[in-house]
């Protein structure tokens, strides 16, 4: 029988463009030290298994879990590493815990983005090595291509996308870890470097260092571990097709099945009315729209009208990426997923300071591998939950 499983511990770094003093074993470090203390647990006696996600390209070494044993607590115990994005991390350990395989869980996720010196090298191995590698399309080119699909196909607007950025960034002025926080305007966004029409410089979120760690345990034992477990309400993930010429350019495939997979576990039929918040993937400015409504907070072309209304800002009905997101806190490569949940799991908790929503019970983070992928994962928060 399937068992509750909450989060009960939350550590993480600062995120910085750079950060050469440190390697990525100390930021690991930091990070899981934090989440113990978070948690109350001694990772040597307490936590039974310890899930690492890291892609053994952007490391630049292979069989990664390796090297992660000792910063993170888990000498002589299990250790697995995903390489994929950070949600699907937390749904293994999730699956671990509701299985009865373990009690108590870590998953550690991380970025050192600043050591990786041909970034859009790396990432574009990831395309099909036949028909789309020999191309050698910069990844953020194909992002371009994308957003002018999506534009098409809904009838949002580079002005729409423009209002992302500004709330994004303006949201990451009061989150003291993000590393990318600015008061601009739309017209600011529009009027800078143009990289990959239509995606200026600052639509695109840049990189940063940094480390995630949360700790999942059993009902029973989160009960006793922490005064406000939050709980796993659902989690859900999908690739979509990994070759350019076979996927859904205007839409997002890969969100609206995640996100189904998620609501069907979470029993949530209307992700608008049932949410309170959201922390969504917005690598780049037109994906926090198509995510949106992928994730069926709205119709097929409304996000971007949404956006402009101000529903998704910090005071609207369903208030998106108050932490910054990705354009405010940087890109944490496939980190990013675990940083949302980090921010669902503090606004549920009360703890987020001067970005605080009032009376929020259930939030969704959702996470994008990033170009040239069409891989996500999905998971529903809920400070209300478990069995009494």
């Amino acid at each position: 029988m399937s068992r509750d499983v909450a989060i009960v511990g939350i550590g993480y770094t600062s995120f910085r463009p750079l950060s050469a003093e440190v390697s990525y074993k100390e930021i690991m470090y930091e990070a899981a030290v934090k989440a113990y203390h978070d948690a109350g647990v001694n990772p040597r006696r307490d936590v039974d298994s310890f899930v690492t996600v890291a892609e053994d390209f952007i490391e630049g070494t292979s069989i990664f879990d390796e090297y992660v044993p000792d910063q993170v607590g888990g000498l002589l115990k299990p250790n697995v590493t995903i390489p994929g994005e950070a949600i699907h991390g937390l749904a293994t350990a999730y699956m671990q815990i509701a299985s009865g395989i373990a009690d108590v869980v870590a998953v550690e996720a991380h970025s050192k983005a600043s050591n990786v010196l041909t970034m859009p090298h790396v990432t574009a191995y990831a395309m099909d090595p036949v028909l789309n590698r020999p191309l050698a399309a910069n990844p953020v080119f194909i992002a371009g291509m994308e957003m002018t699909r999506y534009l098409w196909a809904s009838g949002a607007t580079r002005e729409q996308c423009a209002e992302v950025v500004a709330k994004n960034k303006r949201n990451a002025l009061y989150n003291p870890a993000a590393a990318y926080g600015e008061n601009i305007e739309a017209e600011d966004v529009l009027n800078a470097e143009m990289i990959a029409y239509p995606l200026t410089q600052n639509d695109i979120s840049a990189h940063t260092d940094g480390a995630i760690v949360a700790v999942l345990a059993a009902e029973d034992v989160a009960r006793r571990l922490s005064e406000r477990p939050i709980w796993i309400r659902g989690v859900g993930w999908c690739n979509d097709a990994s070759s350019l010429e076979t996927r859904a350019w205007g839409r997002a495939i890969y969100a609206e099945e995640a996100g189904k997979m998620a609501y069907r576990m979470a029993g949530i039929r209307n992700p608008m009315q049932e949410i309170d918040f959201a922390e969504i993937d917005d690598c780049y400015s037109y994906k926090e729209l198509q995510h949106l409504e992928a994730l069926g907070f709205c119709l097929f072309g409304e996000a971007g009208f949404l956006t402009q209304e101000g529903v998704t800002d910090v005071g609207g009905i369903l208030p998106v990426n108050v932490s910054g997101g990705n354009l405010g806190c940087g890109h944490l490569l496939d980190a990013s997923g675990l940083r949302a949940v980090a921010s669902v799991v503090m606004q549920l908790r009360g703890e987020a300071g001067p970005r605080q929503l009032p009376e929020v019970e259930t939030g969704l983070a959702f996470g994008w591998r990033g170009v040239p992928t069409t891989s996500g994962a999905a998971v529903v928060l809920s400070n209300e939950g478990g069995e009494s």
